[in-house]
């Protein structure tokens, strides 16, 4: 399945709470409490004017979402990465962290962070990904693997 990005506008907000509440729900479940989850209309917009996003799209459907944030030279954090449920497991989050590194040409270094316990994220960011994990941090209570490439 191939995918197929474009910017997100403040005009896609209602369409992205749908994709980041389909693909956080467990997560919402799970721990009680998702930064993606839950998000107003206007929470969502003030995200997308201040934050790139990118939409993911396969055969012209809005699957997902990418956002990516510089946070020094050369160094980018990645702060979204979601794939609606129904679409996962399907080779587009690989391809979508290959958008990544295309788009931004100059990246050293890609983190994120991502719950620790989620075999899954692990296994996808480390075995798909090239990312190793340079630490554990908490967020509440919730354990998050700081994860880290690096040319």
């Amino acid at each position: 399945m191939t995918a197929e990005y474009r910017k997100a506008e403040p005009e896609d907000a209602e369409m992205l709470i749908k994709i980041y509440n389909a693909s956080f729900y467990s997560d919402y479940k799970r721990y009680g409490t998702c930064p993606g989850y839950g998000k107003t209309t206007e929470m969502m917009k003030a995200s997308i004017r201040d934050h790139p996003k990118y939409i993911i799209l396969c055969d012209h459907k809005p699957v997902g979402c990418v956002a990516c944030n510089m946070q020094e030279t050369g160094v980018y954090e990645i702060t979204c990465l979601c794939i609606v449920p129904e679409y996962q497991g399907k080779g587009i989050g690989t391809q979508t962290v290959q958008f990544i590194k295309s788009l931004y040409a100059d990246w050293k270094k890609i983190t994120l962070a991502t719950p620790f316990d989620k075999k899954e994220n692990v296994r996808f960011y480390t075995e798909k990904c090239g990312f190793h994990i340079a630490s554990v941090e908490t967020d509440g209570h919730v354990q998050l693997a700081r994860f880290v490439a690096e040319r």
